[in-house]
């Protein structure tokens, strides 16, 4: 080593690896979630043998679900025409990074998707307990059949507001005060979503903290993702740092 010049020090393994470390921990609080069986007792405050009450209540139905709906799609739709156009504080992004919260946010939404169009879980208001003809089976019993309509693990309308988790990655470099409040409110809107749906009978309560995990998983895969290729795209479309000679 060149005398005078001393080596940059290895941050600490936590900080190289957080965002591992927080998607391992939140891993583990889901599946001990799952192993205390606690859905059912969740679910029988708002459901009985005769169903759920607000499964058809207006407020439940028009505004939490489909004004709810609606909104995260136009909420889709502003990121992606943000990529040329941006406002607010996503100018300080700069394309690539826009372009990966439009694309983390639509990967998300397509995972949950297409779990929960393979799965083979009913929703609470399918159960017999709840005055529907199916049996309570658990989520990990893949392709066991509990006689309702599967299709229903995880959460997809949790995903409305889950789905934008992976914004945090992208705005946390050049806009970390953004970042924060951008992760906060979709942790919000994605847990009340959920509620509402547990509410109406529509979703168990592991249905929505797997729809958070997967939402927050995939952001962060884009982000480690984009983090790998931007450096090599730049590399590839470089100009040659020296003209060429002209001949003598």
């Amino acid at each position: 080593m060149v005398a005078g010049m001393s080596a940059t020090p290895e941050p600490p393994l936590f900080r190289r690896h957080a965002f591992l470390f927080w998607t391992l921990g939140a891993l583990a609080c889901v599946l001990a979630w799952d192993a205390g069986g606690q859905d059912l007792a969740w679910a029988q405050p708002f459901g009985s043998a005769q169903g759920f009450p607000l499964r058809d209540q207006w407020f439940f139905v028009q505004v939490m679900h489909e004004g709810a709906r609606r909104l995260g799609w136009l909420l889709v739709l502003l990121l992606t025409l943000s990529v040329w156009w941006p406002l607010g504080f996503l100018r300080r992004l700069d394309a690539g990074e826009r372009v990966q919260m439009a694309v983390s946010a639509l990967l998300a939404l397509a995972v949950v998707s297409i779990t929960k169009n393979l799965s083979a879980t009913s929703c609470p208001w399918d159960l017999a307990q709840f005055g529907g003809v199916a049996r309570h089976v658990s989520h990990w019993a893949l392709g066991v059949l509990d006689g309702g309509s599967g299709r229903c693990f995880p959460a997809g309308h949790a995903s409305a507001g889950f789905a934008f988790l992976g914004g945090y990655f992208a705005l946390r470099r050049k806009a970390p005060r953004a970042a924060r409040w951008w992760l906060a409110g979709s942790l919000l809107a994605g847990l009340v979503l959920g509620g509402a749906q547990q509410v109406r009978g529509a979703h168990f309560m592991s249905h929505t903290l797997w729809t958070g995990w997967l939402c927050w998983t995939t952001g962060w895969l884009c982000d480690v993702a984009a983090r790998t290729l931007r450096p090599r795209f730049a590399l590839r479309t470089a100009p040659s740092a020296e003209a060429p000679h002209a001949s003598a």
